[in-house]
């Protein structure tokens, strides 16, 4: 099947773009997400693709990222999500996001996306929970910086922010992630970064 496609921007819609390869035209269904990111028409652009064939189509499902083709096609395994599903999930998520998601048994993230009730993120989560790594995503490497940073530097109002949300039972990443999200700045005491970041476990 097509792997990928690279080529022209002929046209970009909210759910398709038009790519010019070699003077073909191929109609790839992208998500809202993507069309935002693609370069412009005009422009060239490679994108890793999804062949899916029914009795009655025949579509090319588009992605920018090889990461997020790899979990489409995982989400199109769980019972009840369709191409159409795993990419409204991938329209509200992105790929690091979805898999922290998943990890961290957040269905209400998930449900965020058109078409997917509750349910059906719990069954994502239940399906794909053990299909997940979190190891090559951006919470796990600011993780392992983060741990280089106490080695080297020491200990500072972010990481006992940190080292308190894990007290009160979050996972180091859940409680990185949210202190991240507080945007603390540098004279930022613990108390006020805390604050800020319970805001956004919520």
């Amino acid at each position: 099947m097509i792997a990928f496609v690279r080529g022209e921007i002929e046209n970009i819609s909210e759910d398709h773009a038009v790519i010019d390869v070699g003077g073909i035209g191929y109609n790839v269904r992208i998500s809202p997400g993507t069309a935002g990111r693609l370069p412009g028409i005009g422009k060239e652009v490679k994108l890793y693709t999804y062949t899916c064939v029914r009795e009655d189509a025949f579509w090319l499902y588009g992605f920018l990222a090889r990461d997020e083709l790899e979990l489409f096609k995982l989400l199109i395994t769980v019972n009840g999500i369709g191409p159409k599903g795993g990419l409204a999930i991938l329209s509200v998520l992105s790929a690091d996001d979805l898999r922290f998601a998943i990890i961290s048994g957040d269905a209400k993230a998930i449900a965020r996306a058109p078409g997917i009730g509750a349910k059906t993120a719990g069954r994502v989560i239940l399906d794909l929970k053990d299909k997940i790594s979190i190891e090559d995503t951006s919470v796990q490497k600011e993780m392992n910086a983060y741990r280089d940073a106490l080695e080297t530097e020491g200990k500072n109002a972010r990481s006992e922010a940190v080292e308190a949300l894990t007290a009160l039972g979050y996972s180091p990443a859940e409680a990185l992630k949210a202190v991240k999200k507080a945007a603390p700045g540098e004279d930022m005491d613990v108390e006020t970064i805390l604050k800020l970041a319970l805001k956004n476990m919520f």
